[in-house]
Parts: structure tokens; sequence; C-alpha cells
């Protein structure tokens, strides 16, 4: 067995904390993820500060956050930077092999010895779309070449089962659904299938004839219980190699969900909480001691360097001049700290380009130009009072707005002085795709410009960057 552990992150996209029964839910969504759960640690308050998945997954995957990365925008511009280096070029340097699964092409995947393609798509016409087991079907030999090897292996699977489509296979289709979802009295999905910039997509894998949103919602979170049990297969293979507990196996998301939330329909874009707040668990006997719960704040930054120290690499890394904006989450588990950041710049470039500031009571939003949903330009919710984000109180509280947007823009300007880069969110140019377009002006051109449309643009849109495109 090699002398350094085995790791091996599950990345789950779209994957909302609050839709996970370990985190509280009231749906057993994660039955198989709540008992490896209590036998690691789990982090309540892991925020995923910069929407969507590019930046995301850069984050996670360097230690960095947007500013050390300058990676904001789903369609990120070129290839990301060479001074982020990235978790797979560490670890191969020390090492390890590398293996990605399921994220080839995308700016942040940059580094892995092999990649791994599976199908983790699909539309109505194609059928219920078994996109974890797809998974299971590629990452099973791949771990079992690897254990045959004499070194260490860093093995990254991004699952899609929480991302649209929604399509879980039987039973997990009708687990949390008996109603009739095409019942006429019901109109609740009337605004979603006009929402013109999405309508096509959707009706490419949502029933004909929908009528019910909560039909929608159980296939979100009955796609959350089917890849679960498929998560379940990759323990039960490192157990029958003998190396479960010479693994450390950490489960994050990239970014939350909008189900039928703030009329955002069933995407991640938007900064509200329930894109935002992600989960994370860690497990490693030898390390993380069993069934811990910690309420402290965390980034995705902070991933990377809590796998170097886990792994007994953390000296070695900063002795060879690795350096991260985050930092270990073994000072929280140790009781040395009780919480990171508690306050933190938020971003989103997907649909919308904004960004805004997050603190334990009050959430900031600031549009950078007018967005496809005529949202107002500036948003305050009060997250101790009202913490679904529904009452906006900009205008009752213009000191608090005003509060919060000083400490932002000092945060801001210390980052661009510290790194000598400048705000990547104020660099984005045609970060839509539409080129030669820049920055909408009104909310009726984004509404009538952007478009996701076929299912294998949506695809194209997750996997390749504007410069590829």
């Amino acid at each position: 067995m090699p002398d350094k552990p085995n790791i091996l992150l599950i990345a789950i996209d779209s994957i909302r904390a609050d839709h996970m029964s370990c985190y509280g839910y009231d749906r057993l969504t994660t039955p198989h993820i709540d008992k490896f759960a209590q036998s690691g640690i789990l982090f309540e308050n892991t925020f995923s500060p910069h929407i969507p998945t590019t930046p995301a997954y850069a984050s996670m995957l360097t230690g960095l956050d947007c500013f050390g990365a300058q990676v904001v925008a789903l369609r990120h511009q070129g290839p990301l930077r060479p001074e982020a280096p990235t978790a797979a070029e560490i670890f191969r340097r020390y090492g390890y092999n590398t293996t990605s699964v399921g994220f080839k092409g995308n700016p942040s995947s940059r580094g892995f010895d092999s990649y791994i393609e599976f199908p983790g798509w699909g539309s109505f016409a194609q059928g219920r779309s078994p996109k974890a087991q797809n998974l299971n079907d590629v990452t099973m030999p791949e771990l079992e070449r690897l254990n045959c090897e004499d070194k260490p292996w860093f093995v990254m699977l991004r699952h899609m089962d929480p991302h649209a489509p929604y399509l879980p296979p039987e039973p997990y289709e009708r687990m949390f659904y008996h109603g009739d979802e095409c019942d006429p009295a019901n109109r609740s999905m009337d605004p979603v299938l006009s929402f013109k910039p999405f309508a096509d997509f959707f009706k490419s894998w949502m029933p004909p004839g929908i009528t019910d949103k909560d039909y929608i919602i159980a296939q979100y979170d009955g796609a959350i219980a089917y890849m679960d049990a498929c998560i379940q297969s990759i323990f039960e293979a490192l157990d029958s190699m003998g190396i479960l507990d010479n693994t450390i196996i950490a489960l994050n998301g990239d970014h939350g969900e909008t189900l039928y939330d703030h009329e955002l329909w069933f995407d991640h874009h938007g900064i509200f909480d329930n894109v935002l707040h992600v989960p994370l668990i860690i497990r490693y006997p030898d390390r993380i001691p069993a069934g811990g719960r910690l309420s402290g704040f965390n980034q995705h930054k902070d991933l990377l360097p809590t796998l170097l120290d886990l792994a007994g690499l953390a000296d070695k890394a900063a002795d060879d001049g690795y350096a991260f904006d985050g930092e270990s989450l073994m000072s929280m588990v140790n009781g040395e700290v009780a919480s990171f950041d508690s306050e933190f710049y938020i971003s989103e470039c997907t649909w919308m380009r904004k960004h805004g500031w997050r603190a334990p009571a009050w959430k900031l939003m600031l549009a950078l130009e007018p967005d496809f949903h005529s949202k107002p330009p500036i948003e305050l919710y009060n997250l101790v009072e009202d913490p679904q984000e529904n009452n906006n109180l900009a205008e009752e509280r213009p000191d608090v707005v005003e509060a919060l947007r000083r400490r932002m823009e000092a945060w801001i300007a210390k980052r661009e002085a510290e790194t000598g880069l400048p705000n990547p969110m104020l660099t984005q140019g045609d970060w839509h795709g539409i080129k030669g377009v820049g920055a909408f002006k009104t909310s009726q051109q984004a509404y009538d410009s952007l478009y996701i449309g076929d299912l294998d643009k949506a695809i194209r849109l997750q996997a390749q960057s504007r410069e590829e495109e």
C-alpha cells in the first residue's frame, strides 16, 4: 500500500444542502450519505461564493478566491491562468496518479493524467437517465486499475444527477410524488414554461402537459436519492479493495440549485442561499473524528489546503511555494478556531451578472447590469428574520445597504492591492457568449438575447469556454 493516502473528491453538481436529509431535509434523500457523514465530519455552513460551475470548481481545485483564480463566469474567457496551479497538478507533483471522471473541457479541469467521460445528461425522448450508474460503470474499472499501481491516487468524480435534466430512473421517479403531474387544475408550471429563455430546454426533458411544479421538485429529490444509492456502491468498492480507511473522501457541492424559488426556475443562477449553500463532508479515520458537525463558516477555497493537510503534504507544499487564499479546515476540526470568515464577497456570472456581500445577518446583492428577470438593481435581505430571502428591504434600509456596500468595496480594494489584479467581475466583456454586445442595457434586451435552447447547447455551455466555442 502506498505511504500516502488516496484522495477521492466526490463533487456533486447542483446539489442543495437543504435537500439532503443529513442537512435536515424532511425527505429521506441521502440515507447512505447520512451514514457516511456519521463516520466523518459534516460542515454545516460551507458556501460556494462564486456562481456557477466554472468559478466554483476553480476555487475548489486551486484553493484561491475569484481574485486569485480570476475566474467568475460560466463561459470563462480562455484557460485557467497558469499562476493558479490545480489540485491535480499539485498532487501529481507529489507522486499521485490523477483521474477526472466527468469533468473534461472546462477551464478549471486542467492537469489530470486521465479524463474519463460518461453520459451525464438526458432528455424526455431518451428516457430516464441513470447518470450515477453511468459514472460508476467507468469509475469502478479505473479505481481497480489505480489500486494495482504502486502509487497513491487523486480521483475527482463529477456527479450530475441533481443538475437539470432531472430524470431519475424508476422507482425514484415516484419516490416523492404520488399525484397527477398533468392535473389541468394545477397551473403552477405556467410561469415556468412561459419563460422564453428556458422554455425550450425545459420542454426537452419535462413531461408533455406538465402542470405541477411539485412533480419537478420531486424529480430533483429523486435524482439525489438515486445518486446516493450509487455513491454507496463506490464506498463498498473501496471497502472491498481494503483501501476505504486509507482514502481521504471529501463530498462537496459546486453550487446549489434554484427550484421554484425567487422565480428563477429550475436552474442555478442568482446568489440566494439556495445556490450558495453547499454540502461538505470529509471522512478520513486517521485524522478526522467520527460523528462531528461543525457550524463554522468556510468556503470552496478551503478545500484544497485541507486535502493537502490531511495527506501530510501541507508543509511540503508551503516549502515549494504553493500559496492559497483558503486555509485548512483542520484548525476548525481540532477546535483551534470556531469559524473562518463569516462575511464574504459573493458573485454570479451565469445568466445574470451580479455581486454582493453576505454577512451572518444580512445579504446585499447589486446588479452590474439589467437582468432578464427584471429584478431590482439593489436587493437587501435580513437573513435572520427572512432566511428564505423573500422580502427585499433595500428601500427601507438604505443605511444597511450603504454599510454593506462599503464593506464589500473595501474588501475588493484590499484583494486588488494584494493580488495586483482587477476585480474579474468587471472585466468579463461578452460574458453571455454573444459577441460584440457587451453589458446588457435593459432587462428586455437580456430577455430577448439569452436562450438555452436545445440540450446540445446546454451541454456545450457546461463543458466549453467561450474561447473554445
